[in-house]
């Protein structure tokens, strides 16, 4: 064997030797080999090492600052609507059978705020026709066109309250011509004996009044609407019936229960039960209301009004005068007020008793004892903003002491702040033409005796 054999034996043996020694010398032999590639490859595994490095070292600083930043998502722990009633009526035994007649209008009011919010999907707006002729319904006893919504949603409330126990014996409603028996809604057909008789009068001690849809044209612009409620107990000895003068009682001494339901960006149900205002959320997720507004307390007097001004040249004068001061600044809380008019009494009246100010309705020309039903909205409404420490009155006396005449009856209604409504008197003392009316204007006296 030569010299060239064995040098040439020895580099082989030292080729095959570095291709089985470690990974360092692999790499040391690799470049040799490949330079190009393999500086690419030593680049990209360093810039994928740095963003992995980087990517993680901010991950981690970015979760340890919003972990100290936020706070994890709980839910408030709040009281349901049945159980507050539970306790109220516990607290109250002569409240104890209207328990299952509020938790009825509570399920009412989550059954119409979903037909509220399907009205658009489900071919629900516009006016109601019927079924058989598909002509447009007469106008009601107010001389409206009745909506399909006030159609749909009126029978829905009106089950509920006589559905849901004995308690109620009849039912009035703004859009029937005269009330109804309970038996009948609930559609009773077996002939009832004396012993029957004799039962239900002592149970059915309440009647109840309603506005199923209060500001339902506003729907088609998917603007606020709600539901207005009224229960009244008839006085002793008297035995509750579906004739009308089961209902033409005085607000302040038979009306046991008032509220309303609003349905706008969150569905609130506002109740008193004479004993001070409280409001329930519902909640979406799980469909409860839940207590989260306890005892309301309207501001004894605020900057906004509520009136419908396209009719102000139609006002009485002592009216108009006073809104020219609310405008002017020269009103009682000598600055400007600011005017929030939705259409809808509920939505109106909402916003009023939470941030203070005044709610009006006048007479006008055209209407001169207003628009707004004394049993179904001004009544109601009344309790709410006295028991919240507000005021109510139709300008020359208080609501609440007004013994209906009709069970459709309407009368001018201004609801809010104890310092305005009674500026807004005031205004009518000085400036009615009607001198007889003038004796009449209460003073503020008379509505703080009647606050809570």
């Amino acid at each position: 064997m030569d010299k060239f054999q064995l040098f040439s034996m020895s580099i082989v043996s030292m080729l095959i030797f570095l291709s089985f020694s470690s990974d360092r010398g692999c790499n040391a032999f690799v470049p040799k080999l490949a330079p190009a590639t393999w500086t690419f490859r030593r680049i990209s595994q360093t810039r994928v090492s740095t963003a992995r490095s980087s990517s993680t070292a901010s991950s981690s600083s970015s979760s340890s600052s919003s972990s100290s930043s936020s706070k994890p998502y709980r839910k408030k722990k709040l009281q349901t609507f049945a159980r507050y009633l539970e306790v109220e009526c516990w607290k109250r035994q002569e409240l104890r059978n209207l328990e299952p007649v509020l938790l009825g209008i509570s399920a009412a009011c989550k059954q119409i705020n979903r037909i509220v919010q399907r009205a658009q999907t489900d071919d629900l707006y516009g006016v109601a026709s019927d079924p058989i002729t598909g002509m447009p319904l007469e106008e009601n006893i107010q001389g409206e066109v009745q909506q399909q919504l006030d159609v749909l949603t009126n029978v829905i409330l009106m089950q509920s309250l006589c559905g849901c126990s004995d308690a109620v014996a009849a039912v009035a409603s703004e859009e029937e011509d005269v009330p109804r028996c309970c038996r009948d809604v609930v559609g009773g057909t077996r002939a009832l004996t004396s012993s029957d008789i004799n039962s239900q009068q002592q149970q059915q001690q309440y009647v109840a009044c309603f506005d199923p849809l209060d500001g339902s044209k506003n729907i088609d612009s998917s603007l606020p609407v709600g539901t207005i409620f009224g229960i009244y107990r008839v006085p002793p000895g008297s035995v509750a019936t579906a004739d009308p003068q089961s209902f033409l009682l005085r607000g302040d001494a038979h009306l046991v229960a008032a509220g309303y339901c609003l349905y706008s960006a969150t569905t609130v149900l506002v109740l008193t039960l004479g004993s001070g205002v409280d409001g329930f959320t519902l909640d979406p997720d799980n469909g409860l209301f839940l207590h989260t507004h306890r005892d309301i307390r309207i501001p004894s007097s605020g900057n906004i009004y509520s009136f419908n001004e396209a009719y102000v040249s139609e006002f009485e004068l002592p009216v108009q005068k006073y809104l020219e001061s609310l405008k002017s600044g020269n009103s009682m809380s000598g600055k400007r007020c600011n005017a929030r008019y939705v259409g809808s009494l509920v939505a109106d009246c909402h916003n009023i008793l939470l941030n203070g100010g005044i709610f009006g309705y006048p007479s006008t020309t055209t209407n001169p004892n207003g628009k707004l039903r004394l049993l179904y909205e001004s009544v109601p409404m009344a309790m709410i903003m006295e028991q919240a420490g507000g005021a109510a009155s139709t300008a020359y006396g208080r609501i609440l002491d007004i013994c209906p005449s009709s069970i459709h009856q309407r009368v001018p209604t201004y609801l809010g702040s104890m310092d305005n409504v009674f500026e807004l008197d005031q205004f009518h003392k000085y400036y009615s033409d009607d001198d007889s009316n003038k004796p009449n204007v209460q003073g503020i006296d008379y509505y703080i005796q009647h606050m809570t």
